[in-house]
């Protein structure tokens, strides 16, 4: 008999395209499901390890890979693979990342949860602004890029957003705004919370040191609560 492994790299089909990514479970075997989106670096290890902490704490977990196995650790090389990522592009491969995750028998929730960081963190509040009541809750973190949606109309997710107060990429009167426009326009449950510290504040492996551990361990806390508390 083959031995189950529970954190794997696997395959899906997105809108016809096949897709990748990185799927971790829980001990148990099943659990709600959640969608771990990446940084701009791409599927690192440090997403990976994400999405294992998740699968620790009961969650079946699924980080796709957007960048299709590219992997980089340089600041500009980062900001051209996020530059070549059409919107549209990682929407479509999100939504079968939404599908493939809700058909999988060890998913025991009917909605999944997203989480995601820097420009995952934007694709966080797309996906949910694109999924509506199949998205029951979004948790960007720092969320930047092109992701980021004009509009959160379509939006019904619960949203808890972390956001740093020393942040050169987005800036903190800009994380305001987004949270006020986000409240307006999608009659969610929004919260957002402001912390002393730069950017990628919760990435103990970011190249440019931006790792803050007690900002990190105060968001992820929140974020497992969160989490556990709206994915069903």
């Amino acid at each position: 008999m083959a031995e189950k492994t529970p954190h794997q790299n696997t395959a899906f089909d997105s809108a016809g395209t096949p897709a990748h990514g990185y799927l971790a479970l829980p001990e148990s075997g099943s659990g709600p499901g959640v969608i771990v989106i990446q940084e701009w670096w791409g599927l690192t290890d440090h997403i990976r390890d994400v999405a294992d902490r998740l699968a620790a704490e009961g969650f079946v977990a699924l980080a796709p890979d957007l960048y299709g196995g590219w992997i980089t650790h340089d600041g500009d090389e980062a900001a051209e693979m996020m530059s070549r990522l059409p919107a549209e592009d990682g929407a479509r491969l999100l939504a079968g990342a939404v599908d493939h995750l809700l058909s999988l028998d060890a998913v025991t929730s009917e909605t999944v949860g997203a989480i995601g960081f820097c420009m995952g963190g934007g694709f966080v509040l797309a996906l949910a602004a694109q999924q509506g009541p199949r998205v029951s809750a979004a948790v960007p973190y720092y969320g930047v890029g092109q992701a980021v949606p004009d509009s959160y109309a379509r939006l019904t997710a619960a949203v808890q957003g972390h956001y740093a107060e020393q942040d050169g990429f987005y800036p903190v009167e800009q994380a305001r705004a987004q949270e006020e426009q986000i409240r307006r326009e999608s009659g969610a449950d929004v919260e957002f919370f402001y912390y002393d510290a730069p950017h990628a504040f919760h990435n103990d492996a970011n190249p440019q040191g931006n790792y803050r551990p007690e900002a990190s361990r105060q968001a992820w806390e929140r974020s497992l609560a969160f989490l556990h508390q709206h994915v069903t």
